[in-house]
């Protein structure tokens, strides 16, 4: 357990701490914004094409020496991204950070569910997710406590402090008795050489889209996209070929799976991109500090580890329809008063941004349990497995492309009202010292590219709810229906 939380923990805090610190690593690097996006994204990217070949790693070769092997590697690719000179060092670092990562997240919680009964493994996972929310919870403030205090040159030590949490994570898991393989897989190289592609074209060519001159030509982002999108077909052809593929596709003939993945999609892509996009505009653009900043992500964390389980328990008792819709329009709420807050200049962190991540928060802990239970359910025993690695790349693919595609929309909006000009910050960068008439229309124009962003990931939720509402199922439903099969596409 204590492994497994110390393990998992590296991820999530990774991450969440990286959004803080992107205004320091952008000063000190001197990056760009899609160079920004990049730095997120390639982590993102190698995570979501690997994770499902991760978790078959694991079953051929072993759980505990795959999860030690993924952490070491995570670790050490960690301590290369803290030594990057520049930004293109970074983001290849980044990638490699990821690959780790693939290996690792899997093996967390799968070595519980190897370690715990199954009359104690439900408890067991809970205490995994609330610990694991709360060590999310705590790192951005940490790490924005660390960043206001020692300057912006300290963001390397975030990625430094992995090697002692990892290294704890060893020593834990030499603990653990070793497992045998439970059955030989093989693993589908060929499917994560065409999803990398896929979908990194696809980021590539929507980040480039709203980079301006340094993104390239239109001519460049319509070959990415293209690019991707062959890609992502050759890709379903080959699976859909495959004795035993990465994705198993025909899970979605399930109405209520393909449902419960779309709603994942829209919630995570609007939830991923207003984190990675607000810590950048209240740093850079509101000149807030990075300790204040860090609160943004604890409401999210702590309203899951405290109401998932009670969440849980009651869509068991009525279904996931009424709860994953519901928190899917509070969600939505609260990006939509996000988005009027920074649309009319409003800049009031305590007493507006807040309070609507504090119902941000609530509703996604609304969401997660009963969308969990909606993916699990939908589809027989034996396909659990597959289809949770599916809902948790669906959720890291979202990501990815929120990312890229956001920062385009909101890189578009705030050129569009500054012009551009020389000497005039890009969106999310510091100012460095503007003259007063210069600093209140950068500030003004990212208070208006935010507000776009926030009103697009605002309506997505509303997409998100209608979707749950359209294909989930109350506790009604499920008595009445007589066939065992789900309802069909």
């Amino acid at each position: 357990m204590l492994a497994a939380i110390v393990a998992s923990s590296l991820g999530f805090i990774d991450g969440s701490i990286l959004a803080i610190a992107v205004p320091a690593i952008r000063g000190d690097l001197g990056a760009s914004l899609p160079q920004a996006q990049w730095i997120s994204n390639a982590y993102a990217l190698t995570l979501s094409a690997l994770i499902l070949t991760g978790g078959a790693a694991g079953d051929r070769f072993g759980l505990r020496r795959t999860f030690i092997a993924g952490i070491v590697f995570f670790v050490a690719m960690s301590l290369v991204c803290a030594a990057a000179p520049n930004a293109p060092f970074l983001i290849v670092a980044r990638g490699l950070q990821g690959i780790g990562a693939a290996f690792m997240i899997p093996g967390s919680l799968a070595i519980i569910a190897k370690a715990y009964p199954k009359a104690e493994r439900g408890r067991a996972i809970g205490i995994w997710a609330a610990s694991s929310a709360l060590t999310t919870a705590l790192g951005p403030i940490l790490g924005g406590f660390v960043l206001s205090t020692f300057g912006g040159d300290i963001w390397r030590a975030i990625f430094a402090v992995n090697l002692p949490l990892g290294m704890l994570a060893i020593i834990l898991l030499l603990r653990v008795p070793n497992d045998k393989p439970s059955r030989p897989r093989r693993l589908d190289l060929t499917g994560v050489v065409l999803a990398t592609i896929a979908f990194g074209g696809l980021a590539y060519g929507l980040s480039a889209a709203g980079a301006g001159e340094d993104g390239g030509t239109a001519a460049l982002v319509l070959l990415s996209i293209m690019a991707g999108v062959a890609a992502l077909v050759v890709f379903l052809i080959w699976e859909m070929r495959q004795q035993e593929p990465m994705v198993k596709l025909s899970l979605f003939r399930n109405r209520a799976f393909s449902g419960a993945n779309v709603a994942t999609f829209f919630l995570y892509f609007a939830l991923s991109g207003v984190l990675f996009y607000l810590p950048m505009l209240l740093i850079a653009g509101w000149g807030m500090d990075e300790a204040t900043t860090g609160f943004v992500f604890l409401p999210l964390s702590v309203a899951i580890a405290i109401f998932s389980g009670p969440v849980g328990r009651w869509a068991d008792a009525i279904g996931p329809r009424l709860p994953i819709t519901a928190g899917s329009l509070m969600v939505g709420a609260a990006f939509a008063g996000l988005a009027v807050a920074t649309g009319a200049e409003v800049h009031r962190f305590w007493q507006l941004v807040f309070p609507l991540m504090v119902l941000m928060g609530l509703g996604m802990a609304l969401v997660v349990s009963p969308l969990s239970t909606a993916v699990m359910t939908s589809v027989e025993d034996e396909d659990t497995g597959a289809a949770s690695g599916i809902n948790n790349a669906v959720s890291r693919i979202a990501g990815l492309i929120a990312v890229a595609a956001l920062g385009s929309l909101a890189a578009y909006r705030y050129q569009s009202i500054t012009g551009g000009g020389e000497g005039m910050p890009g969106f999310g960068e510091p100012s460095g010292g503007l003259p007063p008439s210069l600093e209140a229309a950068r500030m003004a124009a990212s208070d208006a590219a935010f507000s776009l962003l926030a009103w697009t990931v605002a309506a997505l939720c509303l997409f998100a709810a209608a979707t749950a509402w359209a294909t989930q199922t109350d506790r009604r439903g499920k008595e009445k229906k007589q066939n065992p099969a789900s309802p069909k596409l």
